[in-house]
């Protein structure tokens, strides 16, 4: 990989990332979607068959409860400790955001406020295949959990011999997952939205997956709530002199490695350190297990960038809108006021990415695709819907009838109107005369 100016930059090929013949997938993903809904779980048994090669008719769609207790045999103690470790770090963030209901009266005794509850049931989706991820169930469950959603339901693609990841069910169970079902893909996404002849649907569905999976929510979407539609992982670095090409090379890969289409960007006023970094990086892939799906991603949407200055660094990290941004500079609280358009900021050396993937709280649920313009982290309120309260009393409506009548029959409703003044039929009447 070369160094480019930022000048000669073309960021369409790091933040436009094709996934083919979209119009032939979102066929295949409606096609799926239109089975699951039709003919429920032997849609998904043969789904499940079609695509993964598994058979799961005998054992079922469910996780049973002696199978969670069987994967807590299966996992280490220093497992379970980090990963309690972990939700309690989670819980206590996820705590700080939650927000109460508020009602106002008024001197005139009307009441105007807000009802915020939790959604009954949700659904999360938890990516297999290439990797597991016991961290993504943590995220999706836990901020839930604070919400107070009493049905969080769990679907994750099988393996092999029809059983899921041992670290996956012992995190739902620590995380207060109520049910866990065997099934990936477009039909896990169908078996939410839609349900079964056994399982019901869910309100919302939140957690990240591969093209089918996103395509699946995106088409869901109406008939359930979603979270967002999440893309490939994406990591810049905006570095001073000061970083340290050996870190620099770990923290682009450990965003490269994730997937073919994740996109790693390096950018410096530093020409000396891009050098240094991107020999490093070379260096690295060499005994990286993932090194064919990391070396895949560098080539294609990595990027070594020089910048005149840091500000100039900053306005293209904002311009972006990357999902994690590593801000590595001598003073990076300086910084911090200019981050607008990022998932989630990691200040200086000490605060590498996966610090934020599994262990410091915030959520690594994050917007992609440069969707970190308008969208944010998965939180408590995605869990939660707001409910609007009005309580007029008698004086309020009478001081404001007229005026809310009047604004009625601008917009040429009429009912509207008399709606209100069929309260007050005699006061307006007595004005007629």
């Amino acid at each position: 990989m070369k160094i480019e100016n930022i000048k000669d930059i073309d960021l369409n090929r790091l933040t436009r990332k094709s996934y083919g013949d979209d119009a032939n997938l979102e066929q295949r993903v409606a096609d799926i979607l239109k089975r699951v809904r039709e003919d429920g779980e032997e849609a998904v048994y043969q789904l499940t068959e079609e695509f993964d090669h598994i058979s799961l008719r005998l054992s079922g769609l469910r996780v049973t409860e002696e199978e969670i207790q069987g994967a807590y045999q299966d996992v280490s103690k220093d497992f379970l400790e980090a990963m309690r470790t972990a939700k309690r770090n989670i819980l206590r963030y996820h705590e700080k955001q939650k927000r109460t209901s508020w009602l106002e009266p008024d001197p005139d005794g009307s009441i105007l406020g807000q009802l915020l509850l939790p959604l009954k049931r949700v659904g999360i989706y938890v990516p297999g295949g290439t990797a597991s991820y016991p961290s993504s169930v943590l995220m999706n469950a836990l901020p839930a959990v604070v919400a107070g959603v009493k049905e969080i339901v769990m679907v994750s693609p099988p393996r092999a011999d029809g059983t899921l990841l041992p670290e996956v069910l012992v995190a739902a169970a620590e995380a207060g997952v109520t049910e866990v079902y065997k099934v990936g893909g477009a039909q896990g996404i169908g078996v939410l939205a839609f349900g079964t002849e056994t399982i019901s649907p869910v309100d919302k569905i939140t957690g990240p997956g591969n093209i089918y999976v996103t395509l699946a929510k995106k088409q869901v979407f109406g008939i359930v709530d979603i979270d967002m539609l999440a893309g490939p992982s994406e990591i810049l670095i905006l570095v001073d002199e000061t970083g340290r090409p050996e870190e620099l090379a770990a923290d682009l890969l450990s965003q490269a490695e994730h997937d073919r289409l994740a996109s790693a960007i390096l950018v410096s006023p530093s020409r000396p350190l891009l050098e240094q970094t991107l020999l490093e990086v070379e260096r690295q892939l060499k005994d990286l297990p993932r090194a064919e799906i990391a070396r895949a991603s560098w080539e294609s949407y990595g990027a070594a960038i020089l910048v005149s200055d840091l500000q100039e660094g900053m306005d293209l990290a904002n311009k972006i809108a990357p999902e994690h941004f590593e801000l590595v500079v001598e003073d990076p609280y300086s910084w911090l006021g200019q981050v607008r358009n990022v998932g989630a900021v990691f200040l200086g050396r000490y605060s590498p990415e996966p610090v934020g993937d599994y262990f410091a709280g915030p959520n690594h649920v994050l917007p992609t695709g440069g969707t970190a313009r308008f969208y944010s982290p998965l939180n408590v309120d995605t869990f939660m819907k707001k409910v609007s309260v009005i309580g007029y009393s008698e004086a309020a409506l009478k001081r404001d009838a007229k005026q809310i009548a009047l604004l009625a029959r601008s917009e040429g409703l009429e009912a509207h109107a008399r709606a209100v003044e069929v309260r007050f039929k005699e006061k307006f009447e007595e004005r007629e005369r």
